[in-house]
C-alpha cells in the first residue's frame, strides 16, 4: 500500500489514522529516512503503542491529535494510506451520525444509509482531501463493498475517482488471521476514471508476494494472486469485494425475488420473556391461543427440513419451542394468567428497551404467515435453505421466503431451485462476506440471488413473474 502512494508523494505520505504506527514503519522500511511522514490520530494511547512498536519521536512529532472525519486536516493531500478504525453504526453517538450524514450529504448529494460504519465515512473524507493527481490506498472490511448504500458510494467513486486495483484475500490468506472481517485494499488515484480496473484474489500469505506485483504495476503475474481486467461498472453492481458474476443465461434468468418474496424473522426484543418451553407456558398457564410453535437458533435445525419430530425432539430437550404472542388488547382484556405474567414484565422493565419500546402496547407481538421456506442467512459453511414442515415461524436467527404463487407446484419448484447447490453457491454474489468464510445475506439481498436456469421453465410454469434484465450503466 505504502509503494502504491508513493508514487504519487511528491517526499510525503498522510496517515490519517495512526494507531499503533504500522504505515509509518512500512514507509520507513520501503522509502528509507528521506520520506516525509505526516499523521492524524484521535487516541493518545494509540501513539504510546506505536512508540513501544519502534516509531520513532521524529515522526510522533508529525501526527496531530484530532478528529479526522469530523475537524479534518486542510488539503490537498497527496498520498493517503490508512487502516481506518472498524466502527459499526450502532455504537455511534446521534451527535457523530449527524455530522457523518451531513459531510455525505455534501460530498454525494444524499446522506449515506445511517447503517453505514464509520471506516466507509473514514474514507469519504480522505476522498474529498485527496489532491488532483494524487493517490489513495485503504485497506477495508468488505462490507464497505456490500452494504445497503455501497453502489450509492461506489457510483460516485467511479464517476470522480480512477479505480486502478482491488485487492481481496482468500481465507487462508487473510492479513488479519482471527478476526471476523473479510479485509480489502483499494487502490485508486484522482485522475480520470477509466472503464476497467484490476481485481485480485490473493490465495495466499505474503507480503512480499504483493508487493512485488504491486511494484510490477499490476501486470507481472506473480504465483499466488490470481488478478483479471475487469469492468467498472459489472463490479460496482456485484460489489468490488466480489469475484466477477457470470453473464446473465438469457432471457429465462431468474433471481430469488421474481419467484418470492423474503422477511426477516421475529424480533421479540426480549427472548428470555417472550420465548418460552412447553414446561414454563405450563406453570405461566398461558393459554394456546397465545402460544405459536417457534423456532429460536438455526443449529437447532440439523438438517433442510424443519419436522414436527424434530421440534417434539427440542421440546424433550428442553429447548424453548413456544412464542408468546399477545395481541393488542389492553391489559385487563387477557386472560388471567396472561395479564398476570404481563404485569410481570412492565416491573422488570420490559416496557422501555429499545425494540420493546416501539410497540404500542409494548407487548404487541410481531406477526408472521408461517413461511413454506427458511434460510439460515449467516455461517460459515452452512448456509442453507430449509424447508418447513412443521409450520413454526422463526426468530430473527432465519429468515421467511414466502411464494409468490402459493400452490404446490409452485412450492416444489422452488424447493428443487433452493435445494440446487448452484443455489447456494450464488449467495457470495449477494451476501455479506466476513472473516473464515462467513457470509451474511440480509433479506433484500437475497431477492436478488440468481436461480439457476435449469430451473427457470418449472418456476415460470408454476406461474412466477417473468424476469426483468437489470441494465448495467457506465459512470465514465
Amino acid at each position: 500500500m505504502v509503494r502504491y502512494v508513493a508514487e504519487g508523494a511528491s517526499g510525503e505520505i498522510f496517515d490519517p489514522s495512526v494507531g499503533a504506527g504500522a504505515f509509518i514503519l512500512a514507509a520507513r522500511r520501503t522509502l528509507g529516512a528521506g520520506v516525509r511522514i505526516r499523521g492524524w490520530e484521535l487516541d493518545p494511547q494509540a501513539l504510546e503503542e506505536a512508540k513501544r512498536a519502534g516509531v520513532p519521536d521524529r515522526d510522533l512529532a508529525s501526527v496531530t491529535l484530532g478528529d479526522f472525519v469530523l475537524s479534518p486536516p486542510a488539503g490537498p493531500l497527496r498520498a493517503i494510506v490508512a487502516n481506518p478504525p472498524y466502527i459499526r453504526h450502532h455504537r455511534l453517538s446521534s451527535e457523530a451520525k449527524a455530522g457523518l450524514g451531513a459531510l455525505s450529504s455534501r460530498a454525494l448529494g444524499r446522506p449515506l444509509d445511517g447503517r453505514t460504519g464509520y471506516h466507509a465515512y473514514f474514507l469519504l473524507r480522505a476522498l474529498t482531501l485527496l489532491a488532483e493527481g494524487g493517490r489513495l490506498s485503504f485497506i477495508l472490511p468488505a462490507d464497505t463493498f456490500e452494504g445497503i448504500s455501497a453502489p450509492q458510494f461506489w457510483r460516485w467513486v467511479a464517476r470522480n475517482y480512477r479505480l486502478d486495483a482491488v485487492v481481496t484475500f482468500a481465507p487462508d490468506a487473510t492479513p488479519f488471521p482471527g478476526v471476523d472481517t473479510n479485509a480489502v485494499i483499494i487502490m485508486l488515484r484522482r485522475v480520470a476514471p477509466e472503464v476497467e480496473f484490476c481485481w485480485a484474489a490473493c490465495m495466499r500469505e505474503g507480503r512480499p508476494l504483493l508487493a512485488g506485483w504491486v511494484k510490477s504495476g499490476f501486470a507481472a503475474p506473480f504465483a499466488g494472486i490470481r488478478a483479471v481486467r475487469r469492468n467498472l461498472a459489472e463490479a460496482v453492481e456485484t460489489g468490488l469485494s466480489r469475484a466477477p458474476a457470470p453473464p446473465p443465461s438469457g432471457a429465462n434468468t431468474l433471481l430469488l425475488g421474481h419467484v418470492a418474496s423474503v422477511m426477516r424473522g421475529i424480533a421479540t426484543g426480549c427472548n428470555d420473556f417472550f420465548f418460552l418451553t412447553g414446561e414454563r407456558a405450563e406453570q405461566l398457564r398461558i393459554p394456546a391461543a397465545f402460544l405459536l410453535p417457534a423456532i429460536g437458533r438455526t443449529r437447532d435445525v440439523a438438517g433442510e427440513e424443519l419436522t414436527p419430530e424434530g421440534m417434539a425432539r427440542l421440546a424433550v430437550a428442553g429447548r424453548p419451542t413456544l412464542l408468546f404472542a399477545p395481541d393488542g388488547r389492553s391489559l385487563d382484556d387477557f386472560p388471567a394468567p396472561v395479564s398476570k405474567y404481563l404485569r410481570a414484565g412492565e416491573r422488570d422493565g420490559l416496557p422501555v428497551r429499545p425494540l420493546i419500546a416501539q410497540r404500542n402496547p409494548w407487548y404487541r407481538m410481531e406477526r408472521r404467515r408461517v413461511p413454506p421456506f427458511l434460510f439460515a442467512y449467516l455461517g460459515r459453511r452452512n448456509s442453507r435453505f430449509i424447508r418447513n414442515l412443521a409450520g413454526v415461524v422463526p426468530l430473527t436467527c432465519l429468515l421467511c421466503i414466502y411464494p409468490r404463487v402459493d400452490t404446490a407446484e409452485s412450492a416444489a419448484a422452488l424447493w428443487a431451485a433452493l435445494r440446487d447447490p448452484e443455489t447456494l453457491r450464488g449467495l457470495v454474489l449477494v451476501g455479506k462476506s466476513y472473516g473464515g468464510g462467513a457470509v451474511k445475506v440480509e433479506p433484500r439481498a437475497l431477492e436478488r440471488l440468481p436461480l439457476p436456469p435449469a430451473h427457470a421453465a418449472a418456476l415460470l410454469s408454476s406461474g412466477a413473474r417473468p424476469p426483468v434484465q437489470p441494465q448495467l450503466g457506465l459512470w465514465v
